[in-house]
């Protein structure tokens, strides 16, 4: 038998593989993606149980769920209009007739906490999204890419960070106007920017590692590599901040309404309701100013419960 002749199992003729061989090693290759496909949905499967194990995720989840049914269905099951008064029992304290009293000007106090629910559970979520997605198209260019850019938006987000949150997004709204649309802009590019340094610090960490490597020797381009390859080993981080920053617009916007620049009256706001009246506690209406008080302190309360639970299942 020649040398041609000769396969060993592999080699048929110079320049020639064999197709039985690559018949062997394909399936070979296809179980370990297999392998690492199953891992990685064992990893996902373990976090989720993890995650719904943790009482304080539960009872964030059930506190939030309560605040989001008072923001879709509110104005079906409030025991009053909450935007018509009765002079005949303004100030009036917690009784039967009315569980969290009335307000100056004889408007249900419950009613008003439970319909006020809705304008801030739709900014907060969608300026927290749009802070997301500028700040994950920021962090993963900065990151990958690096250079001057990187530099000069580092040092602007420090400058920004010098000053507190509410205080810059106040000084856009005075600046621009105010309107549901720019409440959800202003608070979204503050908090981009923020997030945007978070997910630069993991990008960095990415993009070194051989994934990321072999992705450049292949010849992939830059928003291939970035989008395709590097942002899903990113999500983690991406999650957190967007739950963190989640609580953070929440009482972002309960500041702004209490300032005047958010939600305008006679639509109730918790913020604004505030703003209302807290200068009648001096007169000993406490209920008027507690109770709008206690729901912005429980719907934050409830967010950084499961941004804490995700958190520490994540980092875990």
């Amino acid at each position: 038998m020649s040398a041609d002749e000769r396969t060993d199992g592999i080699v048929a003729s110079p320049g020639l593989v064999d197709p039985a061989a690559i018949g062997a090693l394909v399936p070979a290759v296809g179980g370990a993606a297999g392998t690492v496909d199953s891992s990685a949905m064992a990893i996902r499967r373990e976090n989720l149980r993890l995650l719904l194990r943790s009482a304080a995720f539960w009872v964030g989840a059930l506190i939030l769920l309560w605040w989001v049914v008072c923001a879709v269905l509110g104005r079906t099951f409030s025991p009053f209009n909450p935007v018509a008064g009765s002079l005949s029992s303004f100030n009036a304290p917690p009784s039967g007739a009315h569980l969290f009293g009335t307000d100056s000007l004889g408007r249900d106090v419950l009613s008003r906490v439970i319909v006020g629910a809705r304008d801030i559970l739709i900014i907060a979520p969608l300026a927290t999204l749009l802070g997301t997605l500028i700040g994950t198209t920021i962090g993963l260019v900065l990151g990958y890419f690096r250079g001057a850019a990187d530099i000069v938006v580092g040092r602007f987000v420090d400058a920004m960070l010098a000053l507190p949150i509410v205080i810059v997004a106040f000084l856009f709204v005075v600046a621009i106007g105010t309107s549901t649309a720019t409440l959800i802009v202003v608070i979204g590019l503050v908090f981009g920017l923020l997030i945007g340094r978070t997910v630069r610090t993991a990008v960095l960490q990415e993009r070194e590692l051989d994934y990321v490597a072999a992705a450049r020797l292949r010849d992939e381009g830059a928003l291939h590599i970035m989008f395709i390859e590097i942002l899903p080993n990113v999500l983690g981080p991406i999650l957190v901040e967007f739950t963190v920053r989640l609580g953070y617009a929440i009482f972002t916007v309960a500041t702004l309404s209490f300032l005047g620049f958010g939600v305008q009256p006679p639509t109730p706001d918790w913020g604004g309701d505030i703003a209302g009246s807290y200068q009648y506690l001096a007169a000993g209406y406490w209920w008027e100013t507690l109770f709008p008080a206690l729901a912005i302190a429980s719907l934050v309360v409830a967010v950084n419960l499961i941004a804490d639970s995700i958190e520490a299942v994540i980092i875990r």
